[in-house]
């Protein structure tokens, strides 16, 4: 009888034991595709803030690159056509985007409906010299 109990405890932890492996076996895959995928997430961003940042020189800008003021969200740039010439001749309001399946966010398409709407305005802050008279 005792043996037969020994046996049987030894078998539990045997198979206990074994399942505890297993299920650290699988969190350790799960946890290295969870860095992975962070990985890969994290090089999409990088990519697309780059992108964004350089698209001032890409073939396909259609504007002087110097004319190009980069603001990053909501937004990515600001461009001011005749800049270089001290004669800007309208500004643009630009997202850039990449993919086929890229989308505006919310936060862009509002800015859009806003620029559509003419809800674009000039304002100026004149703050007096802090030197004394």
């Amino acid at each position: 009888m005792e043996i037969a109990i020994i046996v049987a405890l030894s078998a539990a932890v045997v198979l206990l034991a074994y399942l505890l492996v297993r299920s650290m076996a699988g969190a350790s895959r799960r946890i290295a595709e969870s860095r992975r995928q962070a990985i890969d997430q994290s090089r999409a961003v990088l990519g697309g803030r780059f992108t964004e940042q350089m698209t001032p020189y890409l073939p396909e800008f259609n504007y002087d690159p110097t004319e190009a003021r980069f603001i990053g969200s909501p937004i990515d740039l600001i461009v001011f056509p005749g800049l270089s010439q001290d004669d800007p001749t309208e500004i643009v309001i630009m997202e850039v985007k990449a993919g086929k399946t890229a989308r505006l966010t919310r936060r862009e398409a509002r800015v859009r409906e806003l620029v559509e709407m003419g809800k674009v305005r000039f304002e100026l802050i004149h703050r007096p010299s802090d030197r004394p008279a």
